[in-house]
């Protein structure tokens, strides 16, 4: 059901949306976000609300509350009702609405975590209901390998069993892994998207779990907005604010939105937990996170404690935090896979992406058969630790304690001065999966 525009929120539409209908152009008048906060700061103290410019007295609020701001400008801009009337129709043949501070339905985690930065409004198209949910926001790179898919979709899988949304960023790699297990096992979802909500919500691959309620597209940018970097960036903080607590699968230290938003958000005096993830081989990025007061991911295997992990406090001074038995593995062992339970009734859904396929869970043992069907896949060649590592998208004591593995059972011969590693000759290739990304580049979102 489409919610009915409210007057406070048809006032900040005309002072800071575009609302073309075709393609959006940002407009010279429009206020930028600092000029409305600075505005609306000064309506607030007045005790004014934005349905009151529309009225009678809008002038005069304007006098009152306008400067430094051109009250001409303002008057313009406030103007374009026809423009408005054109663009609700437009969203709403396509399910879209839109929110804004003002109304009641506004996130009230994003305005305690967020206060004067949290976005003014908020177009979306799905059940505004599950901004009320307490989830779990997932982020990380989008360029991962394989194994952090499997984990990341058992994330979702144990979200969906708890009845918690998964909140994330809906780019490829972590966040699409994420929505994705969640979505299979009959859960739900809010993807908070940078860009071109408009062409999201008309997409096919969307359309099933949006209209089963179980998902939410959101974005805090115009409908027909293109993509910026500096708006996947800038959304990162929405992501963060709306999960009750936060899991930061990958990240490299000092680059990239995942890092910038993780950072962020840890600074923030009032906010959910943030963990990293615990299991697998210790990234940098991940341990500065630690450094930095994230929490290690405390791998729970049934809903009460994946609950439980969401309602801790950070804050609290009689809360110590995951139990100390749970740190990170050492770079040289992979670790177990994190254990997951899977949704009491799964619902069949149209793919969340087809950027990698859906599977369960699987130990060490069968993370080590992948790794070994990468590594003859590449050793046709003689190849060097670095560059083994390189491809892999793991570090050097990593893939050197996986060529000893390999050595150890025949599959692949060691050669000294410099020392390289190839395949051993004669050995039939099992089949593969072409799908490798490596870990290391840096994403917006």
């Amino acid at each position: 059901m489409i919610r009915e525009t409210s007057e406070d929120t048809k006032a900040i539409l005309l002072m800071t949306a575009p609302m073309i209908c075709g393609r959006a152009q940002l407009s010279r008048e429009l206020l930028r976000p600092a000029e409305y906060r600075g505005f609306a700061q000064r309506m607030h103290a007045a005790a004014a609300k934005p349905a009151e410019l529309l009225g009678s007295n809008g002038r005069t609020l304007i006098g009152e509350c306008g400067p430094p701001l051109d009250s001409d400008r303002l008057l313009r801009l406030l103007e374009r009702g026809m423009l408005l009337g054109q663009a609700l129709d437009h969203w709403l043949a396509r399910a879209i609405w839109v929110i804004s501070r003002a109304d009641d339905e506004y996130p009230r985690r994003l305005k305690s975590q967020l206060r004067w930065d949290c976005p003014p409004l908020l177009y979306g198209c799905g059940d505004i209901g599950l901004l009320a949910d307490h989830g779990l926001a997932v982020v990380g790179s989008r360029n991962v390998n394989e194994d952090i898919v499997q984990y990341t979709e058992g994330i979702g899988r144990l979200a969906a069993s708890s009845n918690r949304p998964i909140v994330s960023g809906g780019a490829r790699g972590v966040d699409q892994s994420a929505m994705r297990g969640s979505l299979k096992a009959g859960g739900c979802g809010v993807a908070v998207l940078p860009n071109n909500l408009e062409r999201a919500a008309m997409s096919r691959q969307y359309r099933g779990p949006v209209m089963d309620n179980r998902l939410l597209l959101l974005s805090p940018y115009d409908p027909k907005a293109r993509f910026f970097a500096s708006s996947a960036m800038a959304r990162n903080k929405v992501i963060y604010a709306l999960g009750q607590a936060s899991l930061v699968v990958h990240a490299v230290e000092g680059r990239g939105g995942t890092w910038e938003g993780a950072t962020e958000h840890l600074a923030r005096p009032r906010r959910g937990p943030v963990y990293v993830r615990s299991t697998g081989t210790l990234s940098p990025g991940l341990q500065a996170l630690r450094d930095r007061g994230a929490w290690p991911w405390p791998s729970p295997i049934d809903a009460d404690a994946f609950i439980a992990a969401l309602n801790a406090d950070p804050f609290d001074a009689s809360s110590t935090g995951p139990p100390e038995t749970l740190p990170f593995e050492s770079p040289e062992d992979p670790g177990p896979k994190e254990q997951v339970i899977a949704a009491p009734t799964p619902q069949p859904t149209e793919s969340w992406s087809d950027t990698a396929p859906s599977s369960d869970p699987t130990p060490a043992d069968d993370l080590f058969d992948f790794v070994r069907k990468l590594a003859l896949e590449m050793l046709a060649s003689p190849k060097r630790e670095q560059e083994i590592a390189a491809e892999l998208g793991v570090s050097k004591p990593q893939a050197r304690a996986w060529m000893s593995r390999l050595v150890k059972e025949g599959s692949v011969k060691k050669q000294a001065r410099p020392v390289r590693y190839q395949r051993a000759a004669n050995l039939l290739l099992p089949e593969t999966n072409d799908r490798r990304e490596s870990t290391g580049t840096p994403a917006a979102g």
